[in-house]
């Protein structure tokens, strides 16, 4: 086995089961950690600048990648989107939300690297995480001409190639062959991504999973100021 199919063969499992487990016992046994650790009462000015972009642009992306590289190519084609269509679309749409997110996470990032009271508060893996994650951002940005480059060219088989590489992943049967002619930088961003689920128990990004669907429906909340009470 070459470390390339070690890389893209046995490591998604690896950072799979590390998510599933880490998050498991970590909300099992730390559920006080459980959260998002907002630092909005010591800045709120750049962190509302900068969150608004980032997660904007995350979430497209995460939905993007999910539908663009685990929905069957025979879907697509029988929804009348060809392979270079769905290049395209996903060249188009990679560019807007990962500039977007790219924006807003420098403005996160200089905000937690230069601002004396976030920095003082900042914990190791939340630089870590955040400085990674820009990286995996970075790299995938940087996909995006050599995509450009290819769909110039009416080839296509890159995508499908990650496309059909990701099913693999997820129906238990890796074919890691898939990516041997894929371009390093796609690999680069891959291996940066995957170790994303790997790192993911372990750092503020939890919070992802608790979906406060219940915010929808619930009622507004009550606040009295202390100027009301004196009157009072």
């Amino acid at each position: 086995m070459t470390f390339s199919h070690f890389l893209f063969g046995v490591y998604p499992f690896i950072a799979g089961t590390v998510f599933l487990v880490g998050n498991v016992l970590r909300y099992d046994r730390e559920q006080y950690t459980w959260k998002a650790d907002s630092s909005q009462l010591l800045e709120k000015e750049q962190l509302q600048k900068g969150s608004r972009l980032f997660h904007a642009g995350i979430i497209m992306l995460f939905f993007g990648h999910f539908i663009g590289l685990l929905t069957p190519h025979q879907v697509f084609l029988a929804l009348g989107i060809s392979d270079m269509a769905h290049q395209i679309i996903a060249i188009a749409a990679g560019t807007l939300f990962g500039t977007l997110c790219m924006i807003g996470g420098v403005i996160l990032w200089r905000r937690r690297m230069y601002h004396p009271r976030i920095r003082a508060t900042s914990r190791f893996m939340d630089i870590f995480i955040l400085d990674w994650l820009l990286i995996t951002l970075s790299l995938g940005l940087l996909t995006i001409p050599v995509s450009v480059y290819h769909a110039f060219q009416g080839d296509a088989a890159i995508m499908v190639n990650l496309a059909d590489w990701a099913q693999s992943i997820v129906t238990w049967s890796p074919r890691p062959e898939l990516l041997d002619a894929v371009p390093f930088i796609y690999k680069l961003h891959l291996f940066f991504g995957l170790t994303v689920f790997l790192l993911f128990p372990f750092t503020r990004l939890v919070h992802i999973l608790t979906i406060p669907i219940n915010y929808l429906w619930r009622p507004y909340q009550v606040v009295r100021t202390k100027f009301v009470h004196y009157l009072r």
